[in-house]
């Protein structure tokens, strides 16, 4: 699975796979909540400097990852393509490639949080809102093993 940029072409595409995984996967929301929250993923898209994917055969993008200073700020795998290491693979770049450490997780949203634990984070704090001031609590995780010596000499 080949990591590429995401291009400002890409963005409605973009907002397609957001929009299908949260629907899939963040069943606390409502539909006005995602109504509110569709146009603010639009917008931010072009101020992520750090934002690739993973696309199908026909090019189109099925899954992204965006990657502000050390922290992932959106991880989003189109249903459709779940369950098949699409999501793994992006982890996994922005942790090697782009020196992600940091990711905040919709507590409620125990399918994510229940991949980011497998893929080596730690919860290390909680906040009872969203950064929007919506009663979503939300886990701040860090990457584990951090300042463990690696093992080699």
């Amino acid at each position: 699975m080949d990591i590429s940029p995401v291009c400002v072409e890409d963005f409605p595409r973009v907002v397609e796979v957001w929009e299908a995984s949260v629907r899939a996967t963040h069943l606390f929301l409502k539909e006005s909540d995602i109504e509110f929250f569709k146009p603010l993923v639009r917008d931010a898209l072009p101020h992520v400097k750090d934002l690739v994917c993973v696309r199908d055969r026909e090019n189109q993008v099925v899954g992204f990852v965006g990657v502000v200073e050390n922290k992932v700020e959106m991880l989003f795998v189109h249903p459709l393509y779940r369950k098949q290491g699409v999501g793994r693979r992006l982890l996994e770049y922005a942790i090697e490639t782009l020196g992600a450490t940091k990711v905040d997780v919709n507590a409620q949203n125990e399918q994510a949080l229940g991949f980011y634990l497998r893929m080596g984070f730690e919860v290390e704090g909680r906040s009872e809102g969203d950064g929007m001031g919506k009663p979503f609590p939300l886990l701040h995780l860090r990457l584990g093993n951090l300042t463990e010596p690696s093992g080699f000499d």
